[in-house]
């Protein structure tokens, strides 16, 4: 099983040497045999995320619609160029996000480049929601079981960027995501911090949501069931 991982001291160890001599994604058995710890998204992965199976289902059938099937075609053929287009797309859009997600914290460490709009747009809805702060961002660590890396905290407030493709009135927030800051506050030996995500998009549309105490401690109580669940079926 592939995934993020970290050692002990919260270090990433996303890939190791093969035995080939080759560099290759950690998996689930390197990661018994080094002692790794799961990410907070990997053990995420353990539970049914229904937006995210929608957002899929709707890849697939852009990709039916772009992907005619040629004369006498097998069926087994046609189906696999559909899953590849379709496997393209979202990594396109998790590529993309990935970029943003770069953009915004260069942004925050104020590194100096230029910088498209967006990455600004954030900057300044932070600041103007929650102050200026000793922001760090890109923090890694590894705690009782679990590692993870925060996009942005200080000492009172955890926050974790989120990128789509339109940010408007109607963006909610889901369980996976108050779980994964209610995660990252722990992991972080943060357990009294205020947590929030930032939604964006490349327009430069940014929509705060700062979450309840009451929700937050609720989703902890169920990463920690999930985080029991995983640790369990895969002997780690």
């Amino acid at each position: 099983m592939a995934g993020h991982w970290y050692d002990k001291d919260g270090n990433p160890q996303y890939t190791i040497i093969g035995v080939n001599g080759k560099e290759r994604d950690t998996d689930l058995r390197d990661a018994r045999k080094l002692g790794l710890v799961p990410s907070v998204t990997t053990i995420l992965k353990v539970a049914a995320a229904p937006a995210l199976d929608i957002w899929k289902q709707q890849q697939l059938l852009k990709a039916v619609a772009e992907v005619p099937r040629l004369d006498e075609e097998p069926e087994k053929e046609w189906f696999s160029r559909i899953i590849k287009t379709s496997k393209e797309a979202g990594d396109k859009h998790m590529d993309r996000g990935t970029s943003m997600h770069n953009e915004i914290e260069d942004y925050f460490n104020k590194r100096q480049r230029e910088y498209p709009d967006f990455a600004k747009e954030t900057y300044f809805a932070v600041v103007k929601e929650f102050g200026s702060q000793n922001w760090i961002t890109e923090k890694s660590f590894a705690y009782d079981g679990f590692g993870g890396k925060v996009d942005l905290h200080c000492e009172d407030i955890v926050i974790d960027f989120k990128t789509k493709e339109v940010v408007d009135e109607k963006t909610v927030c889901y369980d996976e995501q108050l779980m994964q800051l209610a995660a990252y506050r722990i992991g972080l030996e943060l357990p009294d911090a205020l947590c929030a995500n930032v939604f964006v998009d490349l327009q430069g549309n940014v929509k705060i949501i700062k979450h309840d105490e009451s929700d937050i401690q609720k989703a902890w109580l169920m990463f920690s069931h999930l985080l029991a669940f995983y640790r369990v079926k895969n002997g780690i």
